[in-house]
């Protein structure tokens, strides 16, 4: 399983509505993410925007985002973001998640 399934099942899981934005480019070889950064979109309470990773990748996506002119955009519409990094511990699938925006349930 792929990290990106990962994080639709565990969004699932916690009663979201999902689905993969991220399409493969045929031809030019690459993956485009929604908006620059965004592989799964999640529909529920609020609106999520996951960005799926491994585990040692999460500060190089965060970095990213962080950089990207899309976010305040993002943001401002109201749309949360989220990176989920996936690690293998002992023989379970743990994440960490680093939120971008401020969730409104803090809020």
């Amino acid at each position: 399983m792929s990290p990106t399934q990962r994080s639709l099942k565990l969004m699932r899981d916690r009663g979201y509505l999902c689905d993969v934005t991220e399409k493969w480019i045929p031809g030019a070889n690459i993956r485009k993410d929604l908006y620059g950064f965004i592989d799964v979109l999640c529909v529920g309470e609020n609106i999520v925007g996951v960005q799926s990773t491994s585990y040692s990748n999460v500060s190089a996506r965060v970095k990213k985002i962080m950089e990207s002119p899309n976010l305040p955009i993002v943001a401002g519409a109201g749309i949360m973001v989220v990176v989920h990094g996936w690690r293998k511990v002992k023989n379970r699938w743990v994440v960490k998640e680093v939120w971008l925006t401020e969730e409104e349930s803090n809020g």
